[in-house]
């Protein structure tokens, strides 16, 4: 039984650094979470594949996971 996107958990993310001179994927993983500045935040599900991409770039942003 797989849950539905209203009943996963739910990630508020919040770019806080740019992404000048940093590596390319870095850039990449940035813009597939939905990021590109510094101050912008989005709401992602809780999934591994995720939490992968925010381990790659965890300098660069803040996570909170946000009760619904």
């Amino acid at each position: 039984m797989t849950a539905t996107d209203s009943e996963m958990a739910k990630l508020k993310i919040t770019q806080i650094r740019s992404t000048i001179k940093r590596l390319e994927n870095q850039k990449r993983t940035i813009e597939a979470l939905g990021l590109g500045r510094p101050n912008n935040v989005v709401l992602q599900n809780d999934t591994p594949q995720i939490r992968g991409m925010i381990r790659k770039v965890a300098h660069l942003v803040k996570v909170e996971e946000v009760e619904e």
